[in-house]
């Protein structure tokens, strides 16, 4: 995997030379190397075709390389009611695109030594002793399992996720929930195996979830708009989420990760499933990292074996993932045989999307970085949208010009 060093020099060029401008309704932000006109001409029209069918209400799509970000077109509006325009800085609930960055805290850790992912949970979270299977015969899940959502752990209803404050409180009820399966043996989906894994970096790092994260990641990355708990300024950015109507209308929808509450309330859990809000571009800056094997702007922040380790194949042949021919990495989504909606992506090629459609794919092979943000509630599969598929075979078919 190449990696790549950018100076303060040639940022700060590039800083010079971004371009706003406004297309068709679309609000464009470009550097000096971008995708061919062309291409940019395609993906736009195809979001606002999706806009006028009123499969959305707007997009912002984003292409980057492992230096630069090559192209970003904000179109349609971020609020419809409110007639507010989408942004290239609009900030979306990303919503399980949180479970890779929970996978990126975990492996910081295990380089420091501070934990191994073929620990036994317990060994962390000494409760876990207690957790059992239905046959009532104690159930050893490791933090490989968790990342690989292999644990077979049960999940807790909405109504008591609601009423917990911190992910400590989250680990009682966690741990009363039997094992629906060997820890190992099948995949299945699990929200609170990822959660757990956030509870273990507290308890290792000795500091909060969302703290460890602020401190380590987000803040030496510029991931200025990246947080579990916005600020009034940065809810006037949100995009409202929305769903479509029988009767082919948009209407608003409610961000389910909040539980009743408000984005700035600190009165909930930092959601490590699927709690976080960003942009394209903040997302854009996590996605080079990884695909720079684990360094960005001349800081080293993972070392390229554990992101080798992240972003390949962990399940060896069991049957995963929302659409066919996938595997799983530690948090990430990986291809294993293109098809579908990831028929362009090169084989090996990893990513994860959101319940409400977002999605962000890293193709090592090609040395491209797909981010699509939208903000749609039931898709039918927010993995398997039209939307999406669209995005990416418009974006997958460029060649970069200069």
């Amino acid at each position: 995997m190449t990696r790549f060093s950018w100076s303060p020099f040639s940022r700060t060029i590039a800083s010079i030379t971004l371009v706003l401008a406004t297309v068709g309704g679309a609000v464009a932000q470009e550097t000096g190397e971008r995708v061919k006109p062309g291409v940019a001409a395609a993906i736009s029209q195809q979001m606002r075709q999706f806009i006028a069918a009123k499969e959305i209400s707007g997009a912002v799509t984003l292409v980057a390389s492992p230096s630069r970000t090559l192209h970003v077109v904000a179109s349609g509006k971020a609020d419809i009611g409110g007639d507010r325009p989408m942004r290239p800085d609009t900030i979306f609930w990303i919503a399980s695109m949180t479970k890779p960055i929970t996978a990126t805290a975990v492996l910081m850790l295990q380089e420091e030594g501070k934990l191994s992912i073929d620990d036994p949970v317990e060994k962390h979270l000494p409760e876990f002793a207690k957790l059992a299977t239905t046959q009532g015969t104690p159930a050893r899940v490791t933090l490989r399992h968790l990342l690989t959502h292999t644990s077979g752990m049960g999940e807790i209803s909405p109504k008591e996720a609601r009423e917990i404050k911190n992910l400590a409180g989250l680990i009682p009820l966690y741990v009363a929930k039997p094992v629906s399966f060997e820890p190992g043996s099948k995949w299945v989906y699990c929200q609170s195996g990822i959660n757990t894994a956030a509870r273990i970096v507290e308890v290792v790092s000795g500091e909060p979830f969302d703290t460890f994260l602020d401190r380590r990641l987000f803040k030496p990355l510029g991931m200025n708009d990246t947080t579990f708990y916005l600020s009034d300024e940065q809810v006037s950015r949100l995009a409202q989420p929305y769903r479509k109507t029988s009767q082919g209308e948009l209407e608003l929808a409610e961000n389910r990760i909040l539980y009743g509450k408000g984005p700035t309330s600190r009165d909930r859990f930092p959601a490590a499933n699927g709690g976080l809000f960003s942009t394209a571009q903040d997302y854009a800056r996590f996605c080079q990292l990884i695909l720079r094997g684990g360094e960005f702007d001349g800081t080293r922040y993972l070392k390229p074996d554990s992101v080798k380790l992240m972003t390949s194949l962990q399940t060896q042949d069991l049957k995963t993932g929302f659409t066919p021919g996938n595997g799983w990495g530690l948090g990430w989504c990986v291809v294993r045989e293109p098809q579908g909606v990831t028929a362009m992506l090169s084989p090996g090629s990893f990513g994860h999307g959101g319940a409400y459609g977002t999605q962000a794919w890293i193709d090592p092979a090609k040395e491209r970085i797909y981010i699509l943000m939208v903000q749609r509630e039931n898709f039918p599969n927010a993995d398997a949208s039209d939307v999406r598929a669209s995005f990416q075979k418009e974006a997958t078919s460029d060649k970069t010009s200069h």
